[in-house]
């Protein structure tokens, strides 16, 4: 991986496993592209923090972006958004993705929170199926307020 930011998902697991034995309850992961990062992913990852101990945010990787949100994206490296997510207060841990849901990310670090933000329900979270296999709660995190990096692109480039 790249990005001094950015932590392998294998020695992740290990390092969660030595955070569980000497006393963290609750593990939080949270996901996303945070292409842009905006007040709508601060109040995500706040949110989902206040639900546990530790937040581990995973990160699409660029090629994962590009996939999801078009040629033109991302607009920053996988290492410059790790970067990024890593200074919010509330982010203990930041890892990456390439694969088209979370559930390898979830299999490896087992959290005990798998955190969506506000535009899903628990019946829309694509990894619903893996996450009551592994016993592992849902939680939708943020605000009701729809804020969108494509929206925010959408105004930057005066298209309504």
């Amino acid at each position: 991986m790249s990005g001094a930011a950015l932590r392998d998902r294998a020695e992740l697991a290990l390092e969660l496993a030595r955070l569980r034995a000497n006393g963290a309850r609750r593990i939080v992961l949270a996901n996303g592209c945070f292409d842009l990062v905006h007040v709508g992913h601060v109040r995500y990852l706040e949110d989902a923090k206040s639900r546990g101990d530790v937040l581990v945010v995973a990160l699409n990787t660029d090629a994962s972006v590009r996939e999801l949100k078009g040629p033109s994206r991302p607009l920053a490296s996988l290492a410059e958004r790790a970067e990024l997510v890593a200074a919010l207060r509330c982010v203990d841990y930041v890892t990456s993705f390439g694969e088209r849901t979370l559930e390898a990310t979830l299999r490896v670090l087992r959290p005990d929170v798998h955190a969506k933000g506000s535009d899903y329900t628990i019946d829309s979270v694509p990894e619903a199926a893996i996450d009551r296999e592994l016993r592992i709660e849902i939680a939708i995190c943020g605000d009701a307020k729809d804020h969108s990096s494509s929206e925010l692109l959408r105004r930057a480039r005066g298209e309504t």
